[in-house]
């Protein structure tokens, strides 16, 4: 195969797995924006809806941390597949849920597709252009932003004329569709299979250790902000379209600068890149406990999201850059996990919180934790904080 060709093939498979991870947000997105409607048809409690979106994010920990590493004994696509298909069957559970019992088994089943092919898509794309690890996983980050903020402009147009189900539905038939379509793309499995079958043994590197610290402040602030974001907005008297809008607008700039975000991260150097960037993304998320309109939520949103657009893959970059590469599905399966083990916690604690103390006390209490966490990643990677490009070349 001549190098354009290779590299045409490679650009074909970052992008399919790009639009597929983009299906699997698309359906959370449509969660994030109909929790007040659950509450408000239903009656269920902001405890419940936030054990609701907790759940997904424990499900997802458990594959990712148990299942994830087979994708690096040659079973990256069969995982994404597969992933594909479970979280279809919790997608449609959550369409057809009248009741908090029957939306924590919906949720629970999407987490655990999810947590099944998220690695694998990162190992694909990782190995399909191994000396762009920084662009592949801006392009990934990317589309699961896109697909998050689809989510709402799809419930947005199908609720008000098909029902509260018809959003679960139409994406879990789109994505048995699309990864019907990508069953035909020839990806690159890894041969050299580990003899771990986990990959905690990984976290004895520091750096790797830091990374994953570091990483899990990014769900600390998503756990907070997505279990919130539609509940303070309702509180404030913002109308459902300024919730919706916030959303686009929170996804846009990041869509448009994660792959530079991710380029930057490899070439200036990830740890450098995520220690100030989560640091910002802290002080930002302070300031949502404190804005008095849903336009004023909006725009300190806008400018959270240029900050996140350009820092937040740096996570991923690092372990993508210090993990071995016959081991990165296991690498950002046990980094995947921890951070959604993280939001998880952090979405059930931020609604009780909320529902105890208010909105100020859950941000403020949010912008604490992340900057020890960030802290705490930092000085388990010091030894790496110069660590540029990747492994074996030359410095940019």
């Amino acid at each position: 195969m001549t190098d354009l060709a290779r590299q045409r093939q490679a650009r074909e498979v970052v992008w399919t797995f790009c639009f597929l991870s983009g299906l699997l947000a698309c359906g959370y997105g449509v969660i994030f924006t109909v929790l007040d409607d659950y509450h408000n048809t239903y009656g269920i409690s902001e405890k419940g809806l936030g054990v609701v979106v907790g759940i997904g994010f424990l499900t997802s920990f458990l594959g990712q941390v148990t299942i994830a590493s087979l994708a690096d004994r040659g079973h990256a696509r069969l995982l994404v597949y597969l992933g594909l298909a479970v979280n279809a069957l919790g997608l449609v559970l959550m369409g057809f849920g009248e009741s908090l019992p029957a939306l924590l088994v919906g949720r629970l089943i999407m987490g655990l597709g999810i947590g099944m092919a998220n690695p694998a898509m990162r190992c694909i794309v990782i190995l399909a252009n191994r000396d762009s690890i920084g662009d592949s996983l801006g392009k990934l980050l990317a589309a699961d932003v896109t697909g998050f903020a689809i989510g709402p402009l799809v419930s947005a147009l199908l609720v008000p004329l098909l029902g509260l189900r018809s959003p679960f539905l139409f994406i879990a038939a789109l994505s048995i569709l699309a990864g019907g379509l990508a069953a035909r793309l020839r990806v690159e499995e890894t041969s050299d299979a580990p003899r771990e079958r986990f990959a905690f043994d990984l976290l004895s590197d520091r750096p790797f250790a830091g990374a994953v610290v570091m990483a899990t402040a990014v769900f600390v602030m998503i756990g907070v902000f997505d279990s919130l974001w539609a509940l303070v907005l309702d509180e404030i008297g913002a109308s459902d379209l300024v919730a919706n809008i916030g959303i686009t607008v929170f996804a846009l700039p990041m869509l448009f600068l994660a792959a530079r975000g991710g380029r930057m991260a490899q070439r200036v150097g990830p740890f450098r890149v995520g220690t100030f960037g989560l640091l910002a993304g802290a002080g930002f998320m302070s300031l949502y406990g404190f804005m008095p309109s849903g336009i004023l939520m909006v725009a300190v949103a806008l400018c959270h999201s240029i900050n996140d657009g350009l820092t937040v893959s740096s996570t991923s970059v690092a372990a993508g850059m210090v993990a071995p590469p016959e081991r990165q599905a296991g690498a950002h399966g046990l980094l995947g996990g921890a951070q959604t083990l993280t939001g998880g916690v952090a979405a059930f604690a931020a609604g009780f919180v909320y529902e105890e103390w208010g909105r100020q006390v859950a941000y403020l209490a949010c912008t604490g934790a992340m900057t020890v966490i960030v802290l705490f990643g930092a000085w388990l990677s010091r030894s790496a904080w110069g660590l540029k490009d990747l492994p074996g070349q030359a410095s940019a």
